[in-house]
């Protein structure tokens, strides 16, 4: 933990940043503003500062290329109190390299399924890349993990030194607009916001025989296949700010398939406006979802029972179960769980 004090200089390294859009880019860059409302000097280091290159199967993301030497020198330019590493690859990878060599300290954190990912992309069995990811995070002083079924799930596959750290939501964004946006379309409204990728699991969702329309919110690799695929499915494209809350507001029900993510900050966003949220009862949905007052959707093995099922939750529920989530507190936990550099030494 660092010593109490005003101010703090506090390092990020991370390979997601932008201008990638998801919940890893969302969740630092929220925290990096918050810590700098409190009055700490942070610093981001992401692959826009690097030479890049396509990460395969998903050229939408850039990787940085032999980052080591300019990162290093980024680092000990910016002399930091801690060192946070969000992410496990070339910046991630680099970063823990120098601490190691140097004997510093750092923290890192548990945002993303990479295995399960792998898996889906290219079919590499998962125990192997748990393995790697066991011992990447385990030079560090705490691994942050989001929520707590992830945290039993990664003790089971020997991590150690977890801690908890929850994730909040843009409240004065993310509210109950009025239902305008899809008027024109049969309801009810099912709704799918989020990277349009093989990770997300969407044609679970676009299989299901439901009522009304879907509609489908974001951009990825797989939304030209899809398009093609289910020609009767709406599907918008990436939208962002009061768009992107007016269409989370306008839907019936959000639909959140995905089996490998760590969170879902796009749950908290629905719920925020409103929507309740139907899903499979995996980490994220049935951390955020359970033991909420009053109904805010449905968890389900089957996810189109989840659906029809959420269709009579609370939407001031939902609202009220949203506003339990502030960025400011997450910045507060994260804050807590950093390390003082000097501290391994």
């Amino acid at each position: 933990m660092l010593p109490p004090a005003p101010s703090h200089r506090i390092l990020i390294v991370t390979d997601a940043w932008k201008p990638q859009v998801n919940g890893v880019v969302r969740t630092l860059t929220t925290v990096v503003q918050e810590l700098q409302a409190m009055g700490h000097v942070v610093d981001v280091i992401g692959p826009d500062r690097f030479r890049t290159f396509p990460c395969p199967t998903y050229p939408d993301i850039s990787l940085s290329l032999l980052p080591r030497r300019r990162l290093i020198r980024m680092i000990e330019a910016f002399r930091p109190d801690a060192l946070h590493i969000a992410t496990e690859g070339p910046l991630g990878l680099a970063a823990r390299s120098w601490a190691k060599r140097t004997g510093f300290a750092f923290t890192t954190a548990f945002h993303t399924r990479f295995a399960e990912y792998v898996k889906a992309r290219i079919g590499l069995p998962v125990r192997p890349i748990y393995a790697w990811m066991r011992r990447f995070h385990g030079a560090s002083q705490g691994t942050m993990v989001a929520t707590q079924s992830l945290r039993d799930e990664l003790t089971a596959r020997g991590f150690r030194n977890i801690r908890p750290w929850s994730r909040g939501v843009d409240l004065d964004l993310f509210k109950p607009y009025p239902r305008e946006e899809f008027a024109h379309l049969p309801g009810p409204i099912f709704i799918y916001v989020g990277r349009v990728a093989v990770e997300k699991n969407i044609g679970a969702f676009l299989d299901l025989d439901l009522p009304g329309s879907k509609v489908v919110v974001g951009g990825g690799p797989q939304l030209a296949s899809l398009q093609r695929e289910y020609p009767n499915v709406t599907f918008t494209g990436p939208r962002h700010g009061e768009a992107l809350a007016r269409a989370y507001a306008s839907a019936d029900v959000f639909v959140f398939p995905s089996l490998t993510d760590t969170f879902g900050l796009v749950i908290l966003e629905a719920l925020a406006c409103g929507t309740p949220v139907a899903a499979f009862p995996v980490t994220g949905p049935k951390d955020v979802l359970t033991n909420a007052d009053g109904k805010i959707g449905s968890v389900n093995a089957d996810l189109r029972v989840a659906a029809l099922e959420a269709l009579t939750a609370d939407r001031e529920a939902c609202r009220t179960h949203a506003e339990r989530y502030s960025w400011r507190a997450c910045a507060e936990i994260f804050l807590s769980h950093l390390v003082p550099l000097m501290g391994a030494r």
